[in-house]
């Protein structure tokens, strides 16, 4: 196991002052934020390592040294949630406990195919809440972390069945709290009250049930929703902004055509009441995960469990509604 050390810029980060912005949330909802989705990581982690063995992973076709590395990868969760916790602490604000989840997997493939979106959400997390962070301090710990998310998305996409490219588009994408949260929620049964509240909501929950595996540009994807919703348009969001994709359905059922100008890689879709770019103003549901096809990597269909085009969705933890961290009062 590597070291869990925390590095000089951490300790300094960690005795920064919370700063709080005229509007928007402040350092400390965002270092929360962040917090909630490292519990959630180090938790998933944890838990598939004491359901599987490396026998199983072995068994089902990863090379030997992959449960090893899987143990430092959910070492490095565990650190990240313990330096946010500190980092919280000595500035004064309380930071959120773990709360209970419900990640339903029940086999190696599929816990594979959860651990690949989850960290490729981690990514679009830290990259979307950089710029609403103050102080520099929190920035440089919060961009550390971002690097070694980036470096475990890397590693599970290539060790996905078919294998996903490591490295699929130029640039990484940035979703928005609520955005993210949507996502998170959906694994999250519960958490204590006494967290503290974090201005965030959950739009209803948004999965692909066809095609599984990764798609490309032309092809139709069936989309369910959590709940019936007024949809209007789709968007896939993208490094170079929304792309606009051709909609059909109501209620809970629909069909969206992958359009051209989409990147490669884990992308994002979501539907609007509106043909105004996607916001939390506008958006009835999502986002779902979709993995773009992008070479020899991943022109394969198919996949663990499905991949998470297939039925699977995100409706496996409890619901988009749920408790979710409990008192999200939105934007």
């Amino acid at each position: 196991m590597r070291s869990t050390f925390v590095p000089l810029f951490a300790v300094v980060a960690a005795a920064a002052p919370v700063e709080k912005r005229q509007s928007g949330p402040s350092d400390a909802d965002i270092l929360n934020y962040a917090l909630t989705l490292e519990h959630l990581e180090d938790n998933f982690y944890r838990e598939g390592i004491a359901m599987f063995s490396a026998d199983d992973f072995k068994k089902a076709g990863l090379p030997g040294q992959f449960y090893n590395n899987l143990k430092e990868i959910s070492s490095d969760e565990t650190t990240h949630v313990s330096f946010l916790t500190t980092a919280l602490t000595a500035a004064g604000a309380t930071p959120v406990a773990e709360c209970t989840y419900n990640f339903g997997f029940k086999d190696v493939p599929t816990f594979l195919a959860i651990a690949n979106v989850l960290e490729g959400v981690g990514v679009s997390a830290y990259l979307g809440a950089a710029k609403y962070i103050m102080n520099k301090d929190y920035l440089t710990a919060a961009g550390s972390i971002l690097t070694v998310e980036s470096r475990h998305s890397a590693y599970l996409r290539e060790n996905q069945s078919p294998a996903q490219s490591p490295f699929p588009a130029a640039f990484d994408i940035p979703l928005d709290f609520d955005e993210v949260y949507s996502l998170a929620a959906q694994f999250i049964t519960a958490c204590p009250d006494t967290n503290p509240p974090l201005p965030v909501k959950a739009f209803p929950a948004l999965s692909v049930t066809a095609p599984t595996g990764s798609v490309k540009p032309g092809q139709t994807l069936t989309l369910k929703a959590a709940m019936a919703v007024d949809a209007k348009s789709a968007y896939f969001i993208t490094s170079n902004g929304p792309v606009a994709a051709q909609l059909q359905g109501s209620g809970t059922d629909y069909t969206v055509v992958i359009p051209d100008g989409v990147q490669a890689g884990q992308e994002y879709l979501v539907l609007t009441k509106d043909s105004s770019a996607p916001s939390d103003d506008n958006i009835v549901a999502g986002p779902a995960v979709v993995q773009i096809a992008d070479n020899a990597f991943g022109q394969g269909q198919g996949g663990y469990g499905g991949g998470w085009n297939g039925g699977h969705g995100w409706g496996n933890g409890g619901g988009w509604g749920g408790k979710g961290w409990g008192k999200g009062k939105g934007y």
